[in-house]
């Protein structure tokens, strides 16, 4: 009689009082954008869209990663408060400090290439600026690998505010120097390398040149050529200032009440730190590529062992070569966010299973919007989680 009863309710159609777990990108869509069950925070009983405007963030794209494919992207909101322009797919922001992970991509390039190694001397890399030796350089030189997994011993600390539009831009060579018109201190080495992890921008500026004196090419070129073709970020660019043409749809920055910045961007002559316009579609595409490489399954710019230099810690502090490496659940992941003048990024990714998120806003409080669609898509997806913990 019961199995007789459970054909009849499935030829039906009758529902189940059971909920069904998410499996279609509409259906996860629909988990995300909803209130949540469980707790998670005052934000949680909001649904997407409330969330927003809870936190004054006038505009969002997010592209999901599901089993080394993007699962979907969808744009929110609005891209520029002051033309009412909507925010899609295609629409461009600022990635602000997920440049450096693209960065450190090219320069692992080049170390396949055989134009450098990670270990050796950046003064042997440099030609037009020179790192001045001192006691803490005496037995340890800056190299690229710790340049790039802010090691180095520099102590600049920066953080690049960008430039008005009207402003004029100093050279890569000025803002190492913190000469006029840089709006930055000089860098300086602070400690030995490889001693402590100190985020350093200017650290990453100084690869960047060596980068572009290695190879004889501007840092646009190097990068477009090695990384962005190849991988097919096909919507990203370093262009700074933003050509009008691409401006067109591209983000307007907002302070932390949601209101339109004294400009539309910032622009940004760090461009190896902070100078990528992009989209979460593109820079979905670079995670992707990062994890199939890392698998064996694609060396459209890297090698397995390759990139295996972006998703293990250098030895000291929680950085690799571009990326940091953190642990969430059970789970290991590649990351990096980004806070540029108005705008705010996060690109997270597994390091085995395939899946991930990048989510970039366009508003001072985006940060806090990230943190709850990060927390809406690994339950919604079940990242890494377990419900009771692992006996040992």
């Amino acid at each position: 009689m019961q199995r007789s009863l459970i054909l009849l309710i499935i030829a039906l159609g009758v529902p189940s009082f059971a909920q069904a777990e998410p499996t279609t990108p509409s259906n996860f869509i629909e988990a995300i954008e909803g209130p949540q069950k469980g707790g998670g925070g005052e934000l949680s009983s909001l649904t997407l869209p409330e969330v927003m405007d809870e936190l004054r963030v006038p505009g969002m794209s997010l592209a999901v990663i599901r089993n080394f494919e993007i699962d979907w992207a969808k744009g929110y909101g609005i891209a520029d408060l002051e033309s009412r322009a909507k925010v899609d797919t295609e629409t461009l922001f600022q990635a602000a400090s997920i440049s450096k992970p693209v960065t450190a991509m090219a320069v692992l390039k080049a170390v396949e290439d055989g134009v450098f190694s990670l270990d050796t001397d950046i003064n042997d890399v440099l030609t037009s600026w020179h790192l001045a030796e001192s006691e803490f350089t005496a037995t340890q030189p800056v190299t690229p690998r710790s340049l790039t997994s802010h090691t180095s011993g520099l102590g600049d600390g920066f953080g690049f505010p960008g430039y008005h539009p009207d402003d004029s831009l100093p050279t890569t060579v000025q803002i190492l120097d913190g000469q006029s018109p840089s709006n930055v201190g000089p860098v300086f080495m602070e400690r030995a390398p490889f001693v402590a992890m100190k985020y350093s921008g200017g650290g990453v500026m100084i690869m960047a040149l060596a980068l572009v004196d290695a190879k004889g090419m501007p840092f646009v070129e190097v990068i477009k050529k090695y990384v962005l073709d190849p991988v097919g970020m096909s919507e990203s660019t370093f262009e700074q200032p933003l050509s009008a043409a691409r401006d067109d749809n591209a983000a307007r920055a907002h302070n932390e009440n949601g209101e339109p910045m004294d400009a539309k961007w910032h622009v940004y002559p760090e461009l190896a730190a902070a100078g990528l316009w992009t989209t979460p579609t593109d820079l979905a595409k670079f995670a992707i590529e990062v994890q199939k490489s890392a698998l064996g399954r694609s060396n459209r710019v890297l090698s397995r062992q390759g990139v295996q230099e972006m998703l293990n810690p250098v030895g000291v502090g929680e950085f690799a070569v571009g990326f940091s490496i953190v642990k969430l659940g059970e789970g290991w992941y590649f990351e990096h966010g980004g806070s540029n003048w108005g705008f705010r990024a996060l690109l997270r990714a597994h390091k085995l299973k395939g899946y991930g998120l990048i989510v970039m806003t366009n508003a001072g409080r985006g940060n806090e919007l990230i943190e709850e669609v990060a927390r809406r898509v690994a339950a919604a997806y079940s990242w890494d989680a377990l419900d009771e913990p692992i006996e040992r």
